[in-house]
């Protein structure tokens, strides 16, 4: 479903597989496979193909047939964003299983945890200067 995905969203934006390579910083050679369906992108690239094409990461991986990022809740991305936000260098992050049964809730959770530990760790920091 992902190759199908791609190939239909590249050819609708009226972009060339090395035009989408580049943006994602990959080799021709290496999106062509994605979108032939011999290869699979890494997590953060399905992540950034899904920020170009302008829809969720679940369209992307044929999950949902709803293209529309406003109304859908992607746990995935919101782990990305906090990851991104917080710069966290954990690959135990970069689980996907571990992440996708998270709701809003949990989400909401993780993010006061982020920021109680990231402000924690300010403190020690200033603390031990």
């Amino acid at each position: 479903m992902l190759n199908q995905r791609l190939a239909a969203l590249r050819n609708e934006k009226k972009n060339t597989q090395q035009e989408i390579s580049i943006i994602i910083g990959v080799t021709r050679p290496a999106y062509t496979a994605y979108e032939k369906g011999t290869r699979t992108p890494d997590y953060n690239l399905v992540v950034k193909l899904a920020d170009y094409f302008e829809v969720s990461v679940d369209y992307l991986l044929g999950r949902t047939d709803n293209r529309n990022l406003e109304n859908e809740f992607n746990p995935i991305s919101e782990i990305s964003r906090l990851i991104k936000e917080y710069r966290v260098e954990c690959s135990r992050f970069h689980e996907i299983d571990r992440w996708e049964a998270m709701g809003s809730d949990e989400m909401k959770e993780l993010e006061k945890y982020f920021t109680y530990i990231t402000d924690m760790a300010m403190k020690k920091q200033k603390y031990n200067k």
